[in-house]
């Protein structure tokens, strides 16, 4: 049977009139009725593992503008918690892991078969949000890509180049890569879960593949992102898979063939005109608005808009920003986007 909610379809590869719309990081702190539930929460984690106030969060960005999707609120970080890495988060700074750079660390991981044990409250908001979220609006289930998680395990933070991460690659294949299958098959166990509780859309997120180059890309962004969409379709075989391999560039042209994915997410660092011509000539895309739009606004934020959605018109497009929305945007301006998508 034909999907008939509207993101569904653009990933079976129809081209709408109005490209349906959904925005990364929707639910998040520019809004202040997040601000008030993390609040109650405590702290982010804590907010996370909450299912009634994850699924809370989930659906403000929703009751508010009427997006056409929902995503799970969660962290990419949760899975390598799961995997038993110490994850902690520093106001104002970000996460913190503790580091997998040698053979005993990567001892001490846990099972893939144990990740459940903290994961559960995490499908548990999947379900209260199938039960809440409009007939019409698709829910979202997403966890990060391999390398992306890898390199936040083994330099224990966020870092300008992942150097950490190409180091352990360079001097200790065999751990790199022992490390990274152990995360690809913990992917695959949490997104199939994340489906079975209700997500109707997946997402892997690989916010560092354009650190990179050459063959690493083909084997460590590609590679793992081709194998987690083939057991995910082979359990679950109606399921589309959105991958983001955010600035790879000339590695955006042919991801989604190589991979499988449905639909290929663009970051903003690549032309709407471009991406048309080399990435979505293979099906869905979807982006790519520059977040920064979200601060400033004003009359080039509707322009800019406006020619993301013209340049794909031709096929199947999911409008998006290009990278998750900062926190000093301002809510008016998201609404003015949502305008200028919608608009005549």
């Amino acid at each position: 049977m034909a999907p008939t909610k509207t993101i569904l379809r653009a990933l079976a590869g129809e081209t709408l009139p109005t490209p349906p719309i959904w925005m990364m990081r929707q639910a998040g702190r520019y809004l202040p009725e997040y601000r008030a539930t993390r609040a109650e929460a405590g702290d982010f984690l804590s907010l996370c593992y909450n299912p009634e106030l994850a699924a809370e969060v989930t659906l403000q960005p929703i009751r508010r503008y009427g997006f056409d999707a929902a995503i799970l609120f969660a962290d990419i970080l949760l899975l390598p918690q799961a995997l038993g890495a110490d994850l902690w988060f520093v106001t104002g700074e970000g996460p913190r892991l503790s580091t997998i750079t040698t053979q005993a660390d990567f001892d001490k991981l846990k099972p893939v078969e144990e990740i459940d044990a903290t994961l559960n409250p995490i499908y548990e908001t999947v379900r209260i949000l199938r039960c809440e979220l409009p007939p019409e609006t698709t829910l979202i289930g997403f966890a990060g890509a391999p390398w992306t998680v890898a390199t936040y395990m083994i330099a224990g933070r966020g870092t300008p180049d992942q150097g950490p991460a190409h180091a352990l690659k360079d001097e200790n294949r065999a751990l790199f890569e022992a490390l990274l299958a152990r995360i690809t098959a913990g992917t695959i166990a949490y997104l199939s879960k994340q489906i079975e509780a209700g997500a109707e859309v997946v997402k892997i997120f690989d916010s560092w593949a354009g650190s990179l180059k050459g063959e690493d890309f083909q084997k460590y962004a590609i590679a793992p992102a081709r194998e987690i969409t083939a057991a995910l379709k082979a359990q679950h075989p109606d399921i589309p898979v959105i991958g983001f391999p955010r600035e790879a560039g000339d590695g955006y042209i042919g991801f989604a063939k190589t991979t499988g994915v449905d639909c290929v997410a663009l970051d903003n660092s690549v032309s709407a005109d471009w991406a048309a011509s080399n990435v979505q000539v293979d099906g869905c895309v979807q982006g790519n608005l520059a977040s920064s739009h979200m601060v400033t606004g004003g009359q080039a934020l509707v322009d800019e808009a406006r020619a993301i959605v013209k340049a794909f018109s031709g096929g199947p497009h999911i409008f998006n920003l290009g990278h998750g929305i900062t926190p000093d945007a301002d809510p008016d301006n998201v609404q003015r986007m949502i305008d200028a998508v919608r608009g005549p």
